[in-house]
């Protein structure tokens, strides 16, 4: 299986010097029936005879993935095709469903010129499979099955609708005075990880000790990701299936996260501060969270909408009043107007939930709304959210 990866990314990078090649020499964009033209010469030729123990469905939709590579970047959908590292891990698909078996009750696969494989099964089979694609992630091998069935129009089973404040010291407040705790899987392995990462520094590069130190570090990489990508799926899953709509804030995460060190002329102030807010900041996931929250919600009938983030925390749901004094602390509100007290995080999340019953009501155009928010969210029938832990706070 890495041979036949291998013989993918190869041919993939390949393609993509012959692409560019091409180019140079004031040639047209090559389309995938003249790269697949190629790829026969590469496997009857005398330089590369060994592509022709990789099946020829992968390597053809290698070729496939490129195209679509440069289609996407001449769209403006993606950036322009880069090679292919070989310490990358390998992946290869059979695009087609007569090209594989799936013997699900004896939990085997029969791939071409590798047989029937045993597999460990995630869950039942649902629908007709289309295409199969073997990859490896940190010495384990993975099949992804894609299958496609007909599915009856989502009705929501909820009706309740609430607002989400993301943040760091609480992952998520919620508008009806709930949190969810951080996980923050990075901060929780950072120690292991940097002793592993010295371990590795002391070594040769590129020898067999230096090998085994980068395994370590991958493997704790690996598992940073999954125990964050779990938390991610839990948390989502469970508001997904207990309100049918769901108000987060429009973060850029990028620009939140970007480096305050500038430049020799112009150095950046707080910069080892600036840096633990950003190692914070993407420790949370945020962009994952509503990537996952929106097609779940899409799956269940639901609708997640998007609003600015701005002067969430600082405007009081009771009279309106937007001042930054009315944030005192990171967690306490108290406006200075009626004196309305309560969890700053709160706050942001009712006043979110109120800006998204305007947006999907009347459609008001909220970018730059700055005016004075009512109370009309609280009116507004909120259910807790089943199946995520709570820390209520009373400020």
């Amino acid at each position: 299986m890495r041979q036949f990866g291998g013989a993918c990314r190869f041919v993939f990078n390949k393609a993509l010097a012959l692409q560019q090649s091409h180019y140079a020499s004031g040639g047209k964009f090559l389309s995938y029936v003249d790269t697949a033209k190629h790829l026969t010469q590469w496997r009857n030729g005398s330089e590369t005879p060994w592509l022709k123990e990789a099946p020829v469905h992968p390597l053809q939709h290698a070729l496939k993935d490129l195209d679509k590579a440069y289609k996407n970047f001449f769209k403006g959908l993606g950036r322009f095709p880069r090679f292919k590292r070989r310490e990358g891990d390998a992946s290869f698909r059979f695009p087609d469903s007569k090209q594989f078996e799936i013997d699900e009750a004896n939990n085997r696969i029969k791939l071409p010129k590798l047989g029937w494989l045993k597999y460990r099964n995630s869950r039942a089979l649902v629908g007709t499979p289309r295409n199969i694609t073997i990859s490896s992630k940190d010495g384990k091998w993975f099949a992804a099955i894609q299958t496609q069935r007909e599915v009856d129009h989502p009705e929501p089973a909820a009706t309740s609708a609430i607002g989400i404040d993301l943040g760091i010291a609480n992952f998520a407040a919620f508008s009806d005075g709930s949190f969810v705790a951080p996980v923050s899987s990075f901060k929780a392995h950072e120690v292991r990880l940097a002793r592993y990462q010295r371990r590795m520094a002391r070594k040769v590069n590129g020898s067999a000790n230096w090998k085994k130190a980068k395994v370590r570090v991958q493997r704790m990489h690996s598992k940073i990701a999954s125990v964050r990508r779990d938390f991610l799926h839990k948390t989502s899953c469970a508001i997904a299936r207990s309100h049918a709509l769901v108000v987060v804030e429009d973060l850029a995460v990028s620009n939140m996260s970007r480096s305050a060190k500038g430049t020799v002329e112009k150095p950046g102030k707080n910069v080892n501060a600036k840096s633990g807010l950003n190692k914070a900041i993407l420790d949370q996931g945020w962009a994952e969270f509503r990537r996952q929250l929106e097609y779940k919600l899409n799956w269940n009938g639901g609708t997640l909408l998007a609003v600015p983030a701005h002067h969430t925390s600082q405007t009081c749901p009771e009279c309106g009043h937007v001042s930054k004094d009315n944030r005192q602390t990171q967690s306490r509100f108290a406006c200075v107007s009626c004196g309305h007290t309560a969890h700053a995080d709160t706050v942001g999340a009712i006043n979110i939930l109120e800006r998204g019953h305007r947006l999907s009501a009347c459609g008001e155009d909220i970018r730059h709304d700055k005016a004075a928010m009512t109370n009309r969210a609280s009116s507004v029938k909120q259910e807790p959210t089943e199946g995520i832990s709570r820390e209520v706070t009373h400020a």
